[in-house]
């Protein structure tokens, strides 16, 4: 809802504030007060173009300003687009929009953060509708006149709408994934050729977990068994004795004899006793020594050719590092990683087999669920063109038609229905888009007929709407049927109506008087007498006219909520 618009240096205006309540606000003035300056701004804040020469050429150098004031908190993509701006709401709860014109450029602020103008018009987009002959339509686009449509279908059809839509999107990943795995298929081939090669090879030679390092060590071992047999030869020799010096006493029996000798002094000290203990333990420990290094010498009299069998190992193993550039431990690594993925290869063909079925299905679905929306949309349009021809009859345009055509296009995720909205203007003329087909003020009505019509359909919130020229060409009970209109609708939005005729004007919550005295023009809120005697004004021209005074007083009675609907 537009809570509040600030107005400086704009045309004619100087400076201006106007304040909008919900429900249903009249602006009125005399031509050229500069009503439609009022409608500039909101172009301006909406993110529309901006022209240096609507500066009020009085205003010294300042700049042209315009502030709007938000409240969004019903409609969560304007959040959004402010959040991610890096704006946020007042104090208030109220988002701040702003836009400056110099003479050489433009700015624009919302939430207290500079952004593009674009910006404005994407935080806008939702907040507010403008109707009027300046204004480009709402409805303009076959995707505008979808929409509506749809949401005149109801909430059963806009659910069907949400499958067909999500079973669109899971086609369309499907089909691409299909696309991709398709296309790569010759890729994955000579993926798949080399992969199995390479593990090929590699099973070939077979290599264990720590293999490379204990051939490497057994080969040492091997080259070197003779060294290692003279000097573990040479060692047992002093363990356990010389066969060729029988006197050379052994090891073993030097340790026996010192516990023997310590064993003999332990009568006389008893304190040698761990001594004694630790002496016939250094002789186990020897004698241990010496079997296993007995053990060892017969370990080395293996097989003649057991060091050329390590040493072809070796080879074999240092030929498939070479080739991968990599230990064998990384090697087997990869291995297990090439298995997965080749598996993964060989199943192509069932990827793809059971992808073409999954899209077959999923084409079925959609076919089913297309013809389901388009005769949801069929049944729409064809009660929507005769609400929407009974409303214009009620708003002077009796006569005027308006067909809601449903033809067949290629299916996507919207289904696969053009939406076309046409309008006979008057008994025998041409069926013409509904942009071109209708004068400024017949086109303001048509769209509050489609308005009115769609707002007894929608669940979520509503724009503000603005309607401009929408009692162009009616009057007596044509413009109370207009205002009565404009009257329902604000029952469930806010709307703002500029208008010429005081039968629209009576029915409004509010009134703003745009008027213009020695060339300055400013907007003021009128209310009780005040506001009686502009409704007199613009029935007879004159705001003192007794007469004029009691028909505003009649008319404003005549249109309070009870006499509405």
């Amino acid at each position: 809802m537009l809570v509040e618009l600030a107005i400086e240096n704009l045309g004619v205006i100087a400076a201006a504030h106007l304040p909008f309540a919900p429900g249903f606000t009249a602006l009125t003035g005399e031509t050229g007060a500069g009503k439609t300056m009022i409608l500039n701004a909101l172009t301006l804040i909406r993110g529309g173009k901006s022209d240096p020469a609507w500066i009020r050429h009085t205003s010294g150098g300042a700049p042209l300003a315009i502030e709007s004031r938000w409240e969004a908190q019903n409609f969560p993509d304007a959040l959004a687009i402010l959040s991610e701006a890096g704006g946020r709401l007042d104090d208030d709860g109220e988002a701040i929009a702003v836009r400056v014109v110099t003479k050489n450029r433009s700015k624009a602020h919302l939430g207290g953060r500079s952004v593009p103008a674009g910006v404005l018009a994407e935080f806008t987009r939702d907040l507010v509708t403008i109707h009027g002959q300046a204004d480009q339509i709402r409805l303009r686009t076959p995707t505008q006149q979808r929409q509506a449509v749809d949401v005149f279908a109801g909430e059963s059809h806009l659910g069907r709408l949400t499958q067909l839509s999500d079973a669109w999107r899971l086609r369309t990943e499907l089909d691409s994934r299909l696309e991709k795995l398709v296309g790569e298929l010759e890729a994955r081939h000579q993926e798949r050729d080399l992969l199995a090669a390479q593990l090929a090879v590699i099973e070939a030679v077979g290599p264990q977990p720590n293999e490379f390092d204990e051939l490497t060590a057994t080969a040492n071992r091997l080259t070197n068994a003779e060294s290692l047999r003279l000097a573990v030869t040479a060692a047992t020799a002093v363990l356990n004795g010389d066969d060729t010096d029988l006197e050379q006493p052994t090891a073993v029996e030097l340790v026996e004899s010192v516990r023997r000798n310590l064993l003999a002094a332990l009568a006389a000290d008893p304190t040698l006793e761990p001594l004694v203990e630790r002496a016939a333990e250094l002789g186990f420990l020897i004698s241990d020594l010496a079997g296993d290094l007995s053990a060892y010498l017969s370990d080395l009299d293996v097989e003649p050719d057991a060091l050329e069998q390590a040493q072809s190992r070796l080879g074999e193993l240092n030929k498939l590092i070479r080739a991968h550039g990599a230990p064998i431990e990384q090697i087997l690594d990869w291995a297990e990683n090439a298995s997965l993925r080749l598996l993964e290869l060989d199943s192509d063909g069932d990827t793809v087999s059971r992808l073409e079925v999954e899209l077959a299905e999923l084409d079925s679905r959609l076919s089913e669920l297309a013809g389901a929306v388009t005769a949801g949309r069929q049944q729409a349009a064809s009660e929507l063109a005769e609400a929407v021809t009974q409303e214009l009859n009620g708003l002077g345009m009796g006569g005027s038609v308006l067909t809601v055509s449903v033809t067949q296009r290629e299916l996507r995720a919207t289904g696969a229905d053009h939406i076309t909205f046409e309008l006979i203007a008057h008994p025998g003329a041409p069926a013409r888009p509904v942009s071109k087909g209708a004068s400024g003020g017949e086109l303001s009505r048509l769209m509050l007929a489609i308005e009115l019509t769609l707002a007894a359909r929608r669940s979520g919130p509503l724009p503000t709407f603005v309607f401009d020229e929408v009692d162009a060409g009616v009057g007596g009970h044509a413009a109370v049927e207009v205002g009565r209109r404009l009257a329902r609708l604000a029952a469930s939005t806010q709307v703002i109506v500029v208008t010429h005729l005081a039968q629209v004007a009576a029915f409004a919550d509010g009134h703003l008087v745009v008027t213009k005295h020695d060339g300055e023009t400013t907007v003021t809120q009128v209310t009780g007498s005040e506001r009686e005697r502009e409704i007199a004004r613009m029935l007879s021209g004159s705001s003192t006219s007794e007469t004029a005074l009691r028909h505003a007083q009649e008319l404003l009675a005549a249109s309070t909520a009870g006499n509405r609907m």
